[in-house]
């Protein structure tokens, strides 16, 4: 049965206090129209200008649209706060590498690091999921951004010789898509790029995904596997690198099921009825807000 389930009255009481704290987030003065990583609960105000898609900014995105998905496209707010984040990121954070790699620098109070983190590497999957909805003059801008974005996190990989990717990777120097120390090479295990790989794959079944999602699939058999399961690795650069003996809990909440469904057909767990929150659980889409809606309407 459904005991598990809140009273009706507790999940408005919910909801009502997210548009409390969405509001205040629409409403506040933004530098650029970009947000910061850091807000005072006490004050309300950012406390500093740190501006990342990131580690710490990432999720605040990939809710709006996805929130926006869940209600069947009934929840516009979600929508339009993403649409106008996105355009700020696209604006002040997207830069276009001399090797013509692009990708998304992190803000620090108007003065930007030419680097992204993998975590970062969601975005590909994220902005190709917003542009199916996107203005119609801006669909094919944003499904071309997003595949450059993936193309990017790939040769993050590529340019390894483990064939996976560091925890962090620059654009600077003349050195692009790699990272440029010993404490942003390591990779543990992380999901996001191939999560990329199957929004990419589903949207345009460009086989290249494939072939990119089954490269990684061998190289974590090379370096990662081990008696008891997978490992991170301590260095991506070599080609012999050590294990750091941790099997990450997202490694099969993520990066395997974003794997297997990459292999999939696209009607296991089809976007037409899940959304996967930031940790790749299925959540369903409320198509029956979307149906009372329209009967309202009537």
């Amino acid at each position: 049965g459904n005991e598990w389930l809140l009273p009706e009255s507790d999940c408005a009481w919910c909801f009502s206090q997210v548009k409390k704290i969405r509001k205040v987030l629409r409403e506040i003065d933004k530098p650029f129209g970009l947000y910061p990583n850091f807000l005072s609960p006490v004050s309300g105000n950012w406390v500093q200008h740190h501006v990342s898609v990131g580690g710490l900014g990432d999720s605040f995105y990939e809710y709006l649209i996805k929130s926006w998905l869940m209600s069947a496209k009934t929840d516009t707010e979600a929508k339009n706060m993403y649409d106008e984040a996105l355009e700020a990121i696209d604006t002040y954070l997207v830069n276009v590498s001399p090797g013509g790699l692009t990708y998304i620098a992190e803000w620090r109070g108007g003065v930007l690091d030419h680097k992204m983190g993998h975590l970062a590497c969601f975005s590909g999957g994220m902005i190709a999921l917003g542009a199916e909805d996107a203005k119609e003059d801006k669909k094919a801008y944003y499904r071309d951004l997003a595949a450059q974005i993936t193309r990017t996190c790939h040769e993050s990989y590529a340019r390894s010789d483990t064939k996976l990717g560091p925890e962090a990777f620059w654009f600077n120097s003349g050195r692009e898509a790699v990272a440029t120390q010993l404490s942003e090479s390591y990779y543990i295990l992380r999901p996001e790029v191939v999560e990329s790989y199957m929004y990419l794959w589903r949207q345009t079944h460009d086989p290249i995904y494939r072939e990119w999602g089954w490269e990684v699939v061998m190289a974590l058999e090379k370096h990662c596997r081990t008696e008891a399961g997978f490992s991170g690795i301590q260095d991506v650069y070599s080609s012999n690198p050590n294990h750091d003996n941790r099997q990450q809990s997202f490694f099969l909440a993520e990066t395997l099921k974003y794997l297997y469904l990459l292999f999939s057909e696209d009607n296991v767990l089809s976007p037409e009825d899940w959304v996967f929150n930031t940790e790749a659980h299925p959540l369903p889409i409320n198509h029956w807000d979307s149906s009372t809606m329209a009967g309202h309407r009537h």
